[in-house]
């Protein structure tokens, strides 16, 4: 498949920093709307990329092209390449099931299984055969909650339903458990809009320290929590990538007057 390289109106070139993932052309429709016009953007590795833009504008849509979520919703239709180090994610001979695993999810709401803590984090890495022993499946839950900052609050309550925590929690253990099968890239799809403000700024810090360890995709309502996370920030309008750039420009001088209108709060 042919990579476009143009670059849109209003948008900087993306040539400086190391894409972990870029997408090149990417056209998406349901059914025969068409929902995405010809974005153009890489994902920087191990920083933290902001999506931002009105309701309805694609960037939801956007997310869920980068690891194939778009595939279970039946009229939809990707055209274009994204591709994870150099490799197109839609070529026929690409595993799904592996690329999830390499681009792990955390959605809106919290939705843990209905399970116990401690199977919610090991159900990943058991289907994908990541643990030989029950002793380094322990460890891989343990790690996992750590890394997600829960581990104190849950360690002698393991067994205990997933369900039975908080909103907080239960997002962090949703992130441990996408974690947990040693993702490259994790896709955040307003993660803290169910949540109170305490437990948003939980999270909130979750994502600095992840990012020493994963690249992160985060799409977000909030303006001031993309300033606060998120090293580079894009701008989506009517299903077009309008401007992306480094956070603090984006915020300060905007290339693009569809961009300053919106962080003004002029539209949205």
């Amino acid at each position: 498949m042919e990579i476009k390289t143009k670059v849109a109106a209003g948008q900087v070139s993306q040539a400086d920093g190391k894409a972990k993932m870029a997408a090149r052309g990417v056209d998406m429709y349901y059914g025969e709307k068409k929902a995405l016009k010809s974005i153009d953007l890489d994902i920087r590795e191990r920083e933290v990329t902001a999506l931002i833009g009105p309701s309805g504008c694609g960037k939801s849509t956007f997310l869920r092209c980068l690891n194939r979520m778009n595939d279970v919703i039946e009229g939809a239709k990707v055209q274009g390449d994204i591709r994870l180090d150099g490799q197109n994610i839609y070529d026929q001979a690409i595993d799904v099931v592996q690329l999830r695993a390499r681009v792990g999810m955390v959605f809106q709401k919290p939705n843990p299984f209905p399970k116990s803590i401690y199977e919610n984090v090991a159900y990943g890495p058991k289907i994908h055969g990541l643990a030989r022993t029950r002793e380094e499946l322990d460890r891989i839950v343990e790690t996992s909650l750590t890394k997600a900052g829960l581990w104190e609050e849950v360690k002698a309550r393991l067994q205990e339903t997933g369900t039975g925590l908080s909103g907080g929690q239960q997002q962090r253990l949703c992130i441990a458990r996408a974690i947990a099968v040693s993702p490259e890239v994790i896709l955040m799809d307003e993660p803290c809009s169910a949540l109170d403000p305490i437990a948003t700024a939980k999270i909130e810090e979750l994502i600095d320290e992840l990012r020493s360890n994963y690249t992160i995709v985060i799409v977000t309502h909030s303006m001031q929590q993309a300033a606060r996370v998120s090293q580079r920030t894009a701008f989506f309008h009517l299903g077009e990538l309008v401007e992306v750039g480094d956070t603090a420009q984006i915020f300060t001088n905007p290339k693009d007057d569809r961009t300053q209108g919106y962080i003004t709060g002029r539209f949205g």
